[in-house]
């Protein structure tokens, strides 16, 4: 059975019925006899949260929520949740439920469901252990068994030999490699088969989650992983690559969860910058309490108000939350001014942002913007590369949401106010320029991760030259400089002098391959399908050299009009 809270079974199908206990109540649970009725049990578990005394009401009127900040839901990890509020539990399920009692019996996971097309797992080799405990976290760290060191390290091979049926072939062999899976999902989004690409990398999500230790928890927000350990790597771009196909699909609230649980990982360093990214799934996902409870309980500590797409989400929170009918006039007023003071410091410290966000959502500023100086060609220009990094990210991910008639004449009423403090030379015009003079000088390593990660070209085209000269592989983009090592793939040895030329050839895209008779430096035991593909290899080698024997070259005709206009054939 699937778990709802913390060791609670999920409670389906049965004829009877049972008391369960969910977040310290008493819960009842009914019966279900038929499938169309599974979409109730969501609406019966938001109505016991409710009234579980788990939200209060704030001063100005927003609702906020006691629990941790980070606070992962499991049934908000589901992409089918969301898409059965939106369409209905029969237009999500259709007749799935009625295989999947004929179905042979597969672990059940949380954030992804295993499909009968994978193949069937097995232990791959990868473990979880627990490092410490202390100051109310636990640091955890996967491990890969010798057995998947020797994989990983004809992985290594493979993906040096820049052939991508060499991955292929690694995977038939082992179908749960999870940095094989990652590289696979990359060439396969490359060609354009998103399906695919998306497919691989939940089969990466469904392998590490079964090596979680038993004391590993997605939803507290106390377990701890080190990315600077490789072995780590995997699942935070597994998570990342996850989150952002569930955002493609149509699923920002089950994208915003993953979000939440990536950065619960590592809150304090952010290895992958969802900070940069945080923001626009609460938007889209309408969740604007989190994102400003967010900014409230965050910004004393981590200064979010310097990064531009917390400058300008923010305040467009508290203006969409002003436009809710349910709140009162005192606190709609109070959402409105809040938002308005918020925007006009976004505008007055990131200048650069009004005129490309205007140019993406069609619109022509009027004569008095364009005509100042203060939003005019210069403050792009004149900004720092690593800023305009984060300005391209922002723009090119947000536009739409400010396309909106009623948000487009909130900014233009605050742009003009804002010129009217830079004409009166207010004190604030001046201290955010120095600040944005002192700061911003380069981008930290994880921001250009998250840059690489994100693939828009607006951003892309920005990174420093000392990024973009380095090879990047899509299993582990811009590693850290000071990475934790815990086993070191082998050196290989220099090759015979003697080797022949075709055998260079071969081995230049197949790494592991060996003629006959030559003995491997390292004696590494060979797999039979691995001796298997030598064979093979050798006898096309063989063929290869009666062939290239038996070419003959003729010259070709001389053409006895070489100035003539006669057609090729």
């Amino acid at each position: 059975n699937k778990i709802i809270g913390e060791g609670q079974p999920r409670v389906k199908n049965v004829q009877t019925q049972t008391y369960r206990s969910f977040n310290g109540c008493d819960v009842f649970a009914w019966c279900l006899k038929e499938d169309d009725d599974l979409e109730d049990i969501d609406s019966i578990l938001e109505k016991m949260e409710d009234s579980s005394g788990l939200s209060y009401e704030t001063k100005s009127g927003v609702i906020a929520d006691s629990r941790p900040l980070l606070y992962v839901e499991h049934r908000n990890l589901n992409p089918e949740t969301e898409l059965k509020r939106y369409f209905g539990a029969r237009a999500v399920l259709g007749d799935q439920r009625p295989r999947q009692r004929q179905r042979p019996y597969i672990r059940s996971t949380w954030l992804t469901a295993p499909k009968n097309t994978w193949p069937r797992y097995s232990k791959t080799g990868i473990a979880m252990r627990l490092l410490e405990t202390g100051r109310g976290v636990q640091h955890f760290t996967f491990e890969h068994h010798r057995e998947y060191q020797q994989v990983q390290f004809r992985f290594l091979d493979a993906v040096e030999s820049l052939d991508p049926n060499n991955i292929v072939l690694l995977l038939q062999m082992n179908p749960y490699h999870v940095d094989s899976l990652l590289q696979l999902s990359e060439v396969c989004r490359m060609q354009e088969d998103q399906e695919m690409a998306r497919d691989l990398v939940e089969r990466a999500l469904y392998s590490l989650e079964c090596a979680f230790h038993p004391v590993f928890s997605l939803t507290s927000g106390t377990c701890r992983l080190d990315y600077r350990r490789p072995e780590n790597r995997a699942f935070y771009l597994s998570l990342f690559k996850h989150m952002i196909f569930l955002e493609k699909r149509g699923c920002p609230r089950t994208a915003l969860e993953f979000c939440k649980l990536i950065l619960s990982l590592d809150p304090e360093n952010d290895p992958l910058c969802v900070l940069l990214l945080i923001d626009l799934l609460s938007l889209r996902a309408r969740e604007y309490a989190f994102l400003t409870r967010m900014f409230q309980e965050w910004e004393g500590h981590r200064n979010l108000s310097q990064l531009p797409n917390f400058a300008f989400s923010v305040p467009l929170a508290y203006f969409l939350l002003s436009q809710q009918e349910e709140l009162s006039e005192a606190e709609l007023s109070q959402a409105w001014e809040r938002a308005a003071h918020l925007l006009q410091h976004a505008l007055i410290m990131f200048p650069s942002v009004l005129m490309p966000l205007l140019d993406h959502c069609s619109v022509q500023p009027d004569s008095r913007v364009t005509s100042h100086s203060f939003f005019g060609l210069q403050a792009q220009i004149s900004q720092p590369p690593a800023l305009n990094q984060l300005v391209s990210l922002y723009v090119g991910r947000t536009h739409s949401l400010w396309k909106d008639p009623a948000i487009m004449a909130w900014l233009e009423t605050n742009v003009h106010e804002v010129l009217r403090r830079v004409d009166t030379s207010e004190p604030v015009v001046e201290e955010f320029a120095q600040k944005r003079k002192v700061r911003y000088q380069s981008a930290p390593r994880n921001i250009s991760r998250h840059v690489i990660l994100s693939e828009l070209k607006e951003a892309t085209a920005a990174l420093p030259l000392e990024v973009t000269s380095q090879p990047l592989m899509g299993f582990d983009p811009l590693p850290p400089l000071d990475s934790i090592t815990s086993y070191t793939r082998p050196e290989r040895m220099t090759q015979p002098s003697n080797e022949s030329t075709l055998s260079l050839f071969f081995r230049s895209f197949l790494p592991n391959f060996t003629l006959q008779g030559e003995v491997r430096q390292d004696g590494a035991e060979e797999a039979g399908a691995g001796q298997d593909l030598n064979q093979g290899v050798n006898r096309l080698m063989a063929a290869m050299r009666d062939m290239l024997a038996n070419i003959q070259f003729q010259e070709p005709p001389r053409d006895e009009n070489p100035d003539g206009d006669a057609d090729w054939d």
